[in-house]
């Protein structure tokens, strides 16, 4: 078996992660109110995940559902939480970020903050309110991790619960044969260790920058902004409708807020960079108006 503590890097970069996602998703259904203009590529291989997939996103999810246990992510919760690593406010956080541009991948050539703005400038531009657009702005700052030197399949990945079976709707479900907890009793009934409709916010979910980064900002930000930071990887769930047995009716309630974000999360990307220069001046002050200088992480 592979020692998951060794230095793994399945994907030239982080965002040979998103950009698979984009592919493998189409844009959610409306579910009403101010939808984003937005609008996902109308191709039909836009929906297609077989065979033709990278080698590297395979294997980076064979290392993700062969890693995220129970016990990994209570050692990670443990490890991380309560927030001591580093304190620092978002602009540095920002900068931070930036060091995980890959200069070995022709393919990638911008860095994080390229995708940030681009993300907040469509959520901007669409009038939407400005927490929404803040957490536009920082939604993929959790990937820090990395930066704390945790392996990639820790950090990105589509999010999951723990603890119960695993749903066939998990994108390669068939790698969680090799998960120690596939053979634990405890966990492979439907509901698991949890009650049925117990609430997310009772679930155990699988780590990574989702999880992190809203620990982290918590806070600071209204409940549908945190929904949208935790659970905009959770594609089984939002995307899917998995697990519906354990929500609770707030978070059906709040994964319409999710939803909406995915638009703007997956379809805003692009090679083209942003005018920095232009926009930041209004971003300065738009996460002053959220976030002390500076904060724990």
């Amino acid at each position: 078996m592979m020692n998951l503590n060794e230095d793994q890097n399945p994907l030239h970069s982080l965002d040979e992660w998103d950009d698979d996602v984009k592919l493998r998703y189409p844009a959610p259904e409306p579910d009403g109110g101010h939808e984003p203009s937005i609008e996902p590529p109308q191709d039909d291989s836009f929906r297609n995940y077989g065979n033709d997939v990278r080698d590297g996103v395979r294997e980076f999810y064979r290392l993700n559902h062969q890693g995220q246990t129970v016990d990994f992510v209570r050692a990670q919760r443990r490890k991380y939480l309560p927030l001591r690593t580093r304190r620092m406010g978002i602009w540095e956080a920002m900068d931070f970020l930036n060091e995980l541009v890959d200069d070995s991948d022709p393919d990638i050539a911008l860095p994080q903050i390229a995708h940030a703005v681009q993300t907040a400038e469509a959520i901007r531009q669409d009038g939407q309110p400005d927490w929404l657009i803040v957490a536009g702005l920082i939604h993929d700052m959790g990937k820090v991790l990395c930066l704390f030197g945790e392996p990639q399949w820790a950090v990105t990945g589509d999010t999951f619960p723990v603890g119960c079976r695993h749903s066939e709707k998990i994108v390669y479900h068939e790698f969680f044969q090799f998960n120690p907890d596939w053979n634990n009793s405890q966990y492979r009934s439907e509901d698991g260790m949890y009650e049925p409709g117990c609430g997310l916010d009772n679930v155990l979910m699988s780590w990574g920058h989702d999880e992190y980064l809203y620990q982290v900002v918590r806070d600071y930000l209204p409940i549908e902004a945190q929904y949208m930071i935790r659970y905009h990887s959770f594609y089984p769930g939002h995307r899917e409708r998995a697990y519906q047995h354990l929500l609770n009716a707030q978070d059906r309630d709040m994964f319409r807020w999710v939803r909406k974000f995915n638009r703007y999360d997956l379809y805003t990307k692009s090679e083209q960079q942003p005018d920095l220069d232009a926009v930041l001046p209004f971003y300065h002050q738009l996460v002053a108006q959220f976030f002390p200088d500076s904060i724990w992480w």
